[in-house]
């Protein structure tokens, strides 16, 4: 059984994207993280994975579509959590952020294959990575990685390297977590929930000054 997971937090007011604040106020992010989570589960809901799972810190809302597990993330630091959400899985496993509302079906399926690999890997822009995907979910594989460092992205590829595991890659992404990623973001997935809530969002912004 396959599974795809999707680690994210519930987008309330002040705990979730304060990098984007200023511009937006911590409503309007929230609000721009629900619109990133929600694109981003509805590319895990047509995608073709056997299970998908919600590994959550906080309640669901709705956003949240039908047809997924919702198990709560632990404590602990990025790298414990992650860990964890691997070891929940008896087959092979695919995990994603909530940063990326530019995933697509069509992107995600190849990383559901893992035949003649070991695992896949998907950098980020900013030097971490959007999607790690393990044929055996191993979660001494993460744990102890520096998480939120331009290295993130090296020591964890390093890592799979050094246990011998061979790694395919995935296109490099941008996370939202800056309002230039937004916008970024944004104009490559013109019609997503994020795009058109960023378009508004930034017009109601410029029509103020």
């Amino acid at each position: 059984m396959t599974s795809l997971l999707v680690i994210a937090k519930e987008p309330v007011p002040g705990r979730v994207k304060t990098r984007l604040t200023p511009p937006f106020t911590p409503e309007e992010a929230a609000a721009l993280a629900a619109a990133a989570l929600a694109d981003t589960l509805a590319a895990v809901a047509a995608a073709p994975a056997d299970r998908r799972v919600l590994v959550l810190d906080g309640e669901p809302g709705p956003w949240l579509p039908p047809g997924f597990e919702v198990v709560p993330q632990c404590g602990g630091g990025l790298d414990v959590r992650l860990a964890a959400a691997f070891a929940d899985c008896t087959g092979p496993a695919l995990l994603i952020g909530m940063d990326t509302p530019q995933v697509t079906p069509e992107l995600l399926a190849p990383a559901l294959d893992f035949g003649g690999c070991g695992a896949w890997f998907g950098p980020a822009a900013d030097g971490g990575f959007w999607a790690l995907g393990l044929a055996v979910p191993d979660p001494a594989l993460l744990l102890g990685v520096p998480m939120s460092v331009p290295e993130t992205g090296a020591v964890q590829y390093g890592r799979l390297r050094a246990a011998g595991l061979r790694t395919r890659l995935l296109p490099r992404l941008r996370d939202v977590d800056t309002a230039a990623d937004a916008a970024e973001v944004a104009s490559r997935a013109p019609r997503s929930r994020f795009a058109g809530l960023h378009r508004r969002l930034a017009g109601t912004a410029r029509a103020a000054r």
